[in-house]
């Protein structure tokens, strides 16, 4: 059986469907070794190669949809690898046999907060695409004057570089002077937009983190670099919410996965795993010294 080609890729994480199909208007996919053209469908037996590297085929029905929820710290980056040698958010998730873990959405470096990943390409790309206007919902920390009137600024809408934005909702959330806390919601993720919207009034965002995205809330009890995998009700509400079918099957073992129960473990692995980082380190010193 033959699916088409942007579907295949767009499953496997690499792009919304439109934008594979842009990939392969501009001759960059090829099958079996030959560039193909847009319309090309494909099967399980073929090579598929995008810019020259392979990706792999996974049928619609072998692809079971998990979620994870990751508790990311700052100094962390949102790529697979980084060529300055930062930490990246995938350094701390649990590997995968046959699938790979794919981010929905990204957070700068100096954000924290909640992010969430998943198996399933064609899920993550829904989730992010502005159409569907999911609320994210930010805790950040302003310094400066913030004045009612530049509340309701923010609130109508103000023209960024890139078009214009707003906040659906602003809640002070304490402090003092002119160091306060505020909560924000919006239902886009442009690059730095909660930065720059505060920046727009002469602001400046001294702290920021995402706190909720849908009806997914970041856990007190989750530790900075902990994750936790979403059980299938929660996995169900978010495909719901961008109309896709629902999940049948979960990998999620009931008995490790509460976070009320394992956060020993999760503050465990979260210390093992700067334990053998700082070791990399001290290797690395002593090469440099020798």
């Amino acid at each position: 059986m033959s699916e088409k080609l942007q579907k295949v890729l767009a499953r496997a994480g690499l792009g919304s469907r439109r934008k594979m199909e842009t990939v392969i208007e501009e001759g960059r996919v090829s099958l079996d070794g030959k560039i193909v053209a847009l319309g090309e469908r494909v099967t399980q037996e073929q090579v598929i190669r995008v810019d020259g590297h392979v990706v792999k085929y996974q049928a619609a029905e072998s692809v079971v949809c998990r979620i994870l929820a990751y508790n990311k710290p700052e100094g962390e980056v949102c790529t697979r690898s980084d060529e300055e040698g930062r930490k990246t958010v995938f350094d701390r998730l649990p590997q995968l046999k046959g699938a790979r873990w794919i981010s929905i959405g990204r957070l700068d470096i100096n954000t924290s907060g909640l992010l969430l990943f998943t198996t399933d390409g064609e899920f993550a790309n829904k989730m992010m695409h502005p159409s569907q206007q999911i609320e994210r919902e930010y805790a950040v920390r302003v310094f400066g004057d913030v004045t009612e009137a530049i509340l309701n600024r923010l609130r109508m809408g103000v023209q960024l570089e890139d078009g214009e934005a707003k906040f659906l909702d602003i809640k002070e959330h304490g402090g003092e002077g002119i160091n306060r806390w505020f909560h924000v919601v919006l239902t886009e993720g442009r690059t730095r937009e909660v930065r720059r919207l505060w920046e727009s009034q002469g602001l400046q965002v001294s702290r920021l983190m995402r706190v909720r995205y849908g009806n997914i809330i970041l856990n007190n009890q989750l530790p900075q670099g902990g994750w936790q995998e979403l059980s299938l009700k929660e996995v169900n509400y978010l495909r719901k919410l961008v109309n896709m079918p629902r999940e049948t099957e979960t990998k999620v073992r009931v008995d490790t996965n509460k976070i009320s129960n394992p956060q020993a473990r999760i503050r465990r692995a979260v210390k093992k795993h700067n334990q053998h980082r700082k070791a990399g380190e001290r290797r690395r010193v002593t090469r440099t010294r020798s």
